[in-house]
């Protein structure tokens, strides 16, 4: 292993059990040989992360032992695996959160986000990034130049939940792309649908404060409960909402062979079957994402997205609970772990 000056242990904020976070000491772990360890920079907070703090579950996903939250990670390398280039060490990095087995028959077909054998950041059993230090596999190390800040490098990893909901809904040059819900996701996929050349972006949103953010980034902002989009003849529907009303709203905004993406998380919702096969709808979903991040970084460095707005408040270790239930409204917030505090989290951007 080829390293930098590491200390022994580190600080760690730790989910015990729902509504209980700790700091603990931990040994810095080490790199196996196809690894690197980066210092952690900023960590966005992702509303997984809330919801296993509120509820310790999503799902089939239980928390039955100490959890490390946060998967949306920047940082700089300061170790490397045997098997590793040595020079990578201070490299400024985005990382890819995860760990396919890339044996089975999803990662020898390039999709390896359905890998049954995944291990995703913060999500049980595995550790995510709510301390100072993390390891990934070299590969899913992505630079950043220094011209992408460390908020903006974390915040790639939502930016890829985007792109992959305008490359599995086709985005195109000229489409119409309708989008349910004006959070943090919704205004990503607005940023890179139209990046990706879609010619009408329309966000559909209840709060008004949402639809007003939705509107800074170029997007056409509809209130959905005073505004019909069922005439909008949408090439692509994207669901960032997870509410039943919006998705079946959206479904029936969308031209004959429209294609619906489900973002949002939601339960089970009836679907008009006559409708989506005599119109022939398709409708599917995305699960992560595949090699998005060097379009990510791509579309960071020509301008066509913005993140770093999207930030209104920046914590530390010391911190994370309060980030994770939202005192004091915000968009974006971002966990910094080698910082303890924050005296004054609030940082603005466009809320």
């Amino acid at each position: 292993m080829t390293t930098k000056s590491v200390p022994s242990t580190m600080t760690a904020s730790v989910l015990r059990s729902v509504h209980e976070i700790v700091l603990e000491e931990r040994p810095v772990p080490t790199c196996a040989s196809d690894e690197v360890l980066v210092e952690v920079a900023s960590v966005g907070v992702c509303g997984s992360d809330t919801h296993y703090y509120e509820h310790g579950r999503i799902g089939d996903y239980v928390v039955t032992a100490p959890l490390v939250l946060g998967h949306e990670v920047s940082g700089r390398i300061v170790a490397v695996g045997s098997a590793v280039a040595p020079d990578r060490v201070g490299e400024r990095v985005a990382i890819e959160p995860q760990r396919p087995c890339r044996s089975c028959e999803f990662c020898r077909d390039g999709t390896y986000n359905l890998c049954p054998h995944m291990k995703f950041y913060a999500t049980p059993p595995i550790d995510g990034a709510f301390c100072e230090y993390v390891l990934i596999q070299d590969d899913f190390a992505y630079t950043v130049p220094d011209t992408i800040s460390d908020h903006a490098a974390a915040l790639m990893e939502p930016l890829s939940v985007g792109i992959a909901a305008a490359q599995k809904g086709g985005v195109k040059v000229g489409d119409t792309v309708l989008i349910a819900g004006g959070g943090p996701i919704g205004v990503i996929c607005a940023q890179v649908a139209r990046a990706f050349g879609a010619a009408d972006v329309v966000v559909a949103d209840i709060d008004p404060g949402r639809r007003e953010l939705a509107s800074k980034y170029g997007a056409r902002v509809v209130d959905p409960a005073a505004q019909s989009t069922e005439d909008l003849g949408a090439h692509v529907f994207v669901d960032a909402s997870g509410a039943t009303p919006a998705i079946l709203n959206g479904i029936r905004s969308l031209r004959a062979s429209g294609t619906a993406v489900l973002v949002g998380s939601a339960n089970q919702i009836p679907l008009s079957v006559p409708e989506i096969a005599m119109r022939e709808i398709n409708v599917t979903g995305t699960f992560r994402y595949t090699n998005t991040w060097p379009i990510a970084r791509a579309l960071l460095l020509a301008g066509q997205v913005d993140l770093d707005s999207l930030v209104t408040h920046v914590y530390g270790i010391e911190q994370v609970e309060e980030a994770l239930t939202g005192t004091g409204g915000g968009l974006k917030r971002i966990v910094m772990p080698g910082v303890r505090r924050v005296d004054e989290p609030s940082v603005g951007g466009l809320v």
